[in-house]
């Protein structure tokens, strides 16, 4: 059998597992310190959490988990018969994979409601799967990294998660542009249009804007049943780039004004903070999915030919949806997968990861080998990243390993070593070889 795996996965060397790694645990140190606390959620999600709450699109998108054993034996006969999948596929699938952290986020939310302390703060690190084409940047099995508070509907956390956004982008060295709206901007701009009927198709249209271009969008809007003189005047709305210039566009929307106020009132809790990052107010943004009722928001790598790294935005009623109504949220997240595509193309990722192996020791006989991994346990006792190669003997079969492990230093043990307590400590890079004692290993290692 050749081997191999599904398309849109993908394996990950040491390598690759380490910068990975590296990412989530910069964005896991933002987020904790920002009041968050840890929670997970199972790979599976019964079929009804997940259906309907990503609009169609994100529907056909979801992986369907075949019931455990015979799935045909109560098939629906006639759905196979006549060979149409949708029906047939709720007779021998209840269960799926998420496509996000959010809504398995809402469904947890509502199972432990009387456990939970509201506003409650949570983050999530955990993959999560799309039936997608896959392409750059885009795969079928990737990671989220999401923040979300629920419990309250105060815009504070609207700015707060743009700090969280800036200050993790600052600390990856990721230069980007956090772009951000309102759904009820939008809710006002199909008003004004005169289509508050067609909303959706208007937001599903104009999130392609990247991908299709105003003229994309705007055939896109008129094959969806919008009458070419409201495009005309959507298209007017959406050249205006300032919050003030959108009150006299609105002014007819009581919704839609609302949402110019909640944006003003984010960049006001903003307004005198150190923002490193572009944080710009962008009318066309529109984010698909659609439970979105409130602040949105989306993140642009800048110098590199890359989609979204990041989105979110509020919700205020999908616990409603598991009975639990009335209970807001907000939320952001990253994607993983493209941020570490970013990283590599612009070399981001710093040489010497803690993570990685920091020493290695070697051993010229079995004596030496012994006093070595006496040696090794004290380095490693002390917090530094230590290894032994496995047998004592031919120096150049160990030099070998230790230039493929891409090893900073190596420890060289022998009969001198043994008798002087001193160790050989050799700089790879350099060449440098200097005689030290085990404290003074640790302390130089550390340094």
């Amino acid at each position: 059998m050749k081997p191999g795996i599904p398309k849109g996965t993908r394996d990950f060397t040491p390598d690759q597992a380490i910068k990975r790694n590296y990412i989530f645990d910069t964005i896991r140190s933002v987020f904790t310190k920002y009041g968050f606390q840890p929670i997970e959620t199972p790979a599976m999600e019964n079929l009804e959490t997940l259906t309907g709450k990503y609009g169609d699109e994100g529907d056909r998108l979801l992986f369907k988990v075949l019931n455990n054993g015979d799935y045909l034996a109560k098939a629906d006969e006639a759905a196979l018969e006549n060979r149409d999948s949708n029906k047939l596929t709720a007779s021998i699938a209840r269960r799926g994979l998420r496509y996000d952290l959010t809504v398995p986020f809402a469904r947890f939310v509502v199972m432990r409601q009387n456990e939970l302390s509201f506003p409650f703060k949570r983050y999530q690190i955990q993959p999560v799967w799309r039936a997608d084409r896959p392409q750059r940047g885009r795969y079928q099995e990737f990671y989220q990294c999401d923040v979300d508070v629920v419990g309250s509907d105060s815009l504070v956390y609207e700015a707060e998660l743009a700090q969280i956004y800036d200050e993790v982008f600052t600390c990856l060295n990721i230069p980007v542009r956090i772009k951000i709206n309102n759904r009820k901007i939008l809710n006002g701009i199909a008003e004004a249009a005169g289509i508050p009927d067609k909303l959706t198709d208007m937001t599903v249209a104009i999130d392609k804007l990247d991908k299709i271009g105003a003229d994309g969008v705007r055939k896109e809007m008129m094959e969806r049943g919008i009458p070419e003189t409201a495009v005309d005047r959507i298209e007017t709305i959406l050249k205006n780039t300032s919050l003030e210039a959108l009150k006299s566009e609105l002014a007819a929307s009581e919704t839609g004004l609302k949402g110019v106020t909640e944006l003003e009132t984010v960049f006001d809790y903003l307004s005198g903070l150190r923002i490193n990052n572009e944080l710009a107010f962008d009318v066309t943004l529109a984010r698909g999915l659609s439970y979105y009722t409130g602040c949105i928001f989306e993140v642009q790598a800048l110098g590199v030919q890359m989609g979204s790294i990041g989105g979110g935005g509020r919700y205020d009623d999908l616990t409603g949806i598991f009975g639990l109504p009335n209970v807001s949220g907000v939320g952001v997240s990253f994607g993983a997968e493209r941020i570490y595509d970013v990283m590599e193309e612009l070399n981001l990722f710093p040489a010497d990861n803690p993570a990685g192996l920091k020493v290695l020791f070697m051993a010229f006989d079995e004596a030496a080998h012994r006093y070595a991994f006496r040696c090794l346990t004290q380095l490693r006792t002390a917090g530094i990243n230590a290894d032994i190669y496995p047998e004592p003997g031919k120096l150049k079969k160990q030099m070998k390993y230790a230039n493929d492990r891409q090893v900073p230093f190596v420890i060289l043990v022998g009969d001198d070593e043994m008798q002087t307590g001193k160790l050989a400590l050799k700089d790879m890079a350099s060449g440098e070889q200097v005689t030290l004692s085990v404290e003074e290993v640790v302390k130089r290692l550390r340094n």
